[in-house]
């Protein structure tokens, strides 16, 4: 007997990388070897030297192909095993060891757009034109305002067959625009488990004839772009009195602002404008239940005196490795050096 593992990775491609895989076939009861790959075609290596490795760090049942099929999570590494130049979970496992007494949790909110296949059509847009502003889109219920339901579902029951910690879905504010949200996880979890989820809603797209993007600004105009908030908390936020932690928290990433804000995803000046609940990208704020700010302190943690924040910034297009690394470096380093 044998199995099919589905080596998946993330590629080489500026400003914002995409989602490579390739199937190994394996003895039944087999480890997960290293494998390799030619990065002059996924600009990773040039073609006179073009062999990058492929580790696998995190695996799980492959809902599509069913059976004993895995989903195998990949890190991207130089042929002499260091990790390669686009590899940025390896600076996430680092951090993460670092600080892994404070028992940081991140949740993190993927919203996503879908097009027709061709991906130059959004769906619930008619040919041509524009639908109804948006207002009755965002959690909505039937044909004339919701567009994708099937794509979102077949999406959720995948994650949950291939054991992704998915918290839930729902239909966003602009037409054929969906949310799912994976957490509370620790840093590497929720980043490995966040790309196995992106690549499960391409994968699932094909079957549909339907293209998902996460573009932060899909569509020009007065509609919301996508984001993909991402809820932090430490242990110490979580235990009684945990707001102050919060707060002093959210006083450390307004020092950080820009430096977060470079690397939180490709294209997101174009959609933290100030408007579509967003803060402007050239200001820091932060407030108890503000959806137009850049860090939300939810109401129920106001309420409690600890719990969680809201980072609001990141992009959809983000890298999960790439945000979880700076949350963690500046909220739990104990003094924050000035720049």
């Amino acid at each position: 007997m044998a199995f099919k593992a589905e080596y998946i990775w993330i590629d080489g491609t500026e400003p914002s990388p995409s989602l490579r895989s390739k199937t190994k076939v394996l003895a039944d009861g087999s480890d997960l070897p290293i494998w390799g790959f030619d990065g002059s075609s996924t600009n990773q290596a040039p073609g006179a030297n073009s062999d990058c490795v492929l580790r696998p760090v995190y695996s799980c049942p492959d809902p599509i192909s069913g059976g004993d099929n895995k989903l195998v999570m990949c890190e991207v590494l130089l042929p002499d095993m260091s990790p390669h130049p686009t590899n940025n979970r390896a600076a996430c496992a680092e951090v993460a060891s670092k600080f892994e007494n404070q028992e940081s949790w991140f949740g993190i909110e993927q919203e996503f757009t879908l097009f027709e296949a061709d991906g130059k059509q959004p769906l619930g847009f008619p040919e041509g034109g524009f639908p109804e502003a948006q207002g009755p889109y965002y959690c909505s219920v039937g044909a004339n305002h919701n567009f994708g339901r099937d794509v979102s579902e077949a999406h959720a029951t995948a994650c949950i067959d291939a054991g992704i910690g998915i918290a839930g879905t729902n239909a966003e504010v602009m037409p054929g625009q969906w949310e799912f949200q994976v957490g509370p996880l620790g840093p590497l979890e929720v980043s490995d488990q966040l790309w196995l989820a992106r690549w499960l809603l391409y994968r699932i797209g094909e079957d549909y004839e339907i293209s998902a993007t996460l573009d932060p600004k899909p569509v020009k105009g007065d509609w919301n772009g996508a984001g993909a908030h991402t809820n932090f908390s430490t242990k110490s936020m979580r235990e009684p009195g945990g707001i102050k932690i919060i707060e002093e928290a959210c006083e450390k990433l307004a020092k950080t602002h820009q430096e977060h804000i470079n690397a939180y995803g490709a294209d997101n000046d174009q959609r933290l404008t100030g408007m579509h609940e967003t803060c402007s990208i050239n200001e820091f704020r932060y407030g108890v239940s503000d959806r137009g700010a850049s860090i939300r302190i939810p109401m129920a943690t106001a309420n409690d005196g600890y719990g969680y924040l809201e980072d609001r910034r990141p992009s959809a297009n983000m890298d999960p490795y790439i945000v979880c690394t700076m949350l963690i470096e500046t909220i739990c380093a104990e003094k924050l050096v000035e720049a």
